[in-house]
C-alpha cells in the first residue's frame, strides 16, 4: 500500500498503519523473501518514513510471525515454518467457522450476492492463472461472512493470522490450481442462502482446512 503523499501533518497512527500494511503486504506477496534480513533506516528510507513507524509495525508482525527478531543481532523475514504454517491454519478455520456462524441467521440477499459475485471472480482470476486477483477475491467472498458478523475480536484473530496463509499461497502458486475450491464456496453460499447455520459453518472451516498442499515443502536449514 503506498504512503498518501504528504498533506500538511500525517497523525502518527497513520503512518504506522501504512508502514505496517507496506511491509506486511511486501512480505505476503515475496517481495520481502523469507530469511530476509531487514534493516528499520532501510525500510524506513523505503517508506518515506521515520524509523519509529517501522520499529512499530516490525513488533506487530513479529507478533504475527512474519518477522523475526535477535536484539542486537538481526531482524528477518521469517523463513517458511510448517508447525507454526499448520497453526495459524487451524486458528483461521475456526474463526471463519464462527464467522458465518454468527452472520448466517441475518445474511441480507444483497450479501449472498456479494459472495456469488466474489466466487464468479476468484474462479475467472484461477482461470487465468492470476495470484493477485485470486488471493484479492477469495477475501472478499470470506470477507462477507466476516463483515456481517461485526465481530472485532474474530476480524483482529484474522487479521493476525491470515497473512502466513497468504505467502504460502503466493509462494506457491500451484496451490490455487485446484479448482476444487470454487465448488466449496458455492457449496457455503448455498447453505447460507438457506441459512443452514451449523453446515455453512462446517462447510466454511472446512475449506480452509484443505489448504494442505500448501504446508507439503521443506523449510530451509536455519
Amino acid at each position: 500500500m503506498p504512503i498518501p503523499e504528504r498533506q500538511g501533518v500525517i497523525p502518527r497512527a497513520l503512518l504506522r498503519e501504512n508502514a505496517y500494511l507496506s511491509i506486511r503486504d511486501a512480505i505476503v506477496d515475496g517481495t520481502l523473501a523469507p530469511g530476509e534480513r531487514l534493516n528499520d533506516a532501510d525500510l524506513a528510507q523505503w517508506l518515506g518514513v521515520s524509523r519509529t513507524p517501522v520499529r512499530e509495525a516490525l513488533a506487530r508482525l513479529e507478533e504475527a510471525g512474519l518477522v523475526q527478531t535477535k536484539p542486537g543481532r538481526y531482524t528477518m523475514v521469517t523463513p517458511l515454518d510448517v508447525q507454526a504454517a499448520r497453526a495459524a491454519q487451524s486458528v483461521t478455520a475456526a474463526m471463519h467457522e464462527l464467522a458465518v456462524r454468527q452472520a448466517v441467521p441475518h445474511l441480507s440477499a444483497d450479501e449472498i450476492e456479494a459472495m456469488r459475485a466474489a466466487n464468479g471472480r476468484f474462479a475467472a482470476a484461477l482461470h487465468a492463472g492470476d495470484v493477485d486477483a485470486a488471493i484479492a477475491s477469495d477475501d472478499e467472498f470470506h470477507g462477507v461472512a466476516v463483515t456481517a458478523a461485526a465481530n472485532s475480536a474474530i476480524r483482529s484473530v484474522l487479521e493476525q493470522f491470515t497473512p502466513m496463509l497468504r505467502r504460502l499461497e503466493r509462494l506457491r502458486f500451484a496451490s490455487l490450481h485446484g479448482r476444487d475450491s470454487v465448488a466449496q464456496h458455492q457449496r457455503i453460499i448455498e447453505l447460507c442462502e438457506a441459512h443452514d447455520v451449523e453446515r455453512a459453518a462446517v462447510a466454511a472451516r472446512d475449506n480452509w482446512l484443505t489448504l494442505d498442499p500448501l504446508f507439503d515443502f521443506e523449510a530451509p536449514p536455519q
